[in-house]
């Protein structure tokens, strides 16, 4: 993210059940899974206000957890509200969000229900199917994507392989919108 944020901060679309924002975690550490995106606004890489955060649920250590970010202007759409609005209506309401600046893309597997991605360490029953994430993944195309991730497919916690088949359709799918992307700016 510091490389492509260096000349001005970039927007993100974030599909995860949980919105790595938190100030520590794992005993006090800074940088990990848990604390990414924070660090990324604290240091000017990412813009809050340009940010959507998709499928949020699952237990919370305390109620700072999902507040700073909502503070800081990212838009926070919980698992309820993405069933209320449906998958086309998230999808309007991330192109909303982002607009035409450059946008990062990162999806975290546990952002699904761990019966299609159970090989993650940190899985939360209620997620989106793999289906409704093509469909989110899909209806990113034509934004300004400048880059993306998959994050968190751990194979040793899925002896069945189901969740790297997950991972990997999963990021061709983004692949393909960035693909799309640098073709047309």
């Amino acid at each position: 993210m510091r490389a492509i944020a260096k000349d001005r901060p970039v927007g993100m679309v974030h599909f995860d059940a949980h919105t790595d924002t938190w100030d520590r975690y794992f005993g006090g550490s800074k940088y990990t899974h848990g604390t990414p995106f924070r660090r990324a606004i604290e240091e000017g890489l990412l813009d809050p206000k340009r940010t959507i955060q998709i499928g949020i649920r699952g237990a919370l250590y305390n109620d700072s957890e999902n507040n700073w970010g909502i503070e800081q202007g990212i838009r926070v759409v919980d698992i309820d509200e993405y069933h209320a609005l449906g998958t086309q209506g998230v999808i309007d309401l991330a192109r909303q969000v982002v607009g035409t600046g450059p946008t990062y893309v990162s999806f975290d597997v546990d952002f699904l229900d761990p019966v299609y991605a159970p090989g993650t360490g940190t899985p939360e029953i209620g997620g989106a199917t793999t289906y409704q994430a093509q469909q989110l993944l899909r209806g990113l195309q034509g934004l300004n994507l400048i880059g993306g991730d998959v994050v968190e497919v751990s194979p040793p916690f899925d002896p069945s392989g189901n969740t790297a088949l997950v991972g990997v359709t999963m990021m061709f799918e983004l692949l393909c919108v960035l693909a799309h992307a640098r073709a047309q700016h």
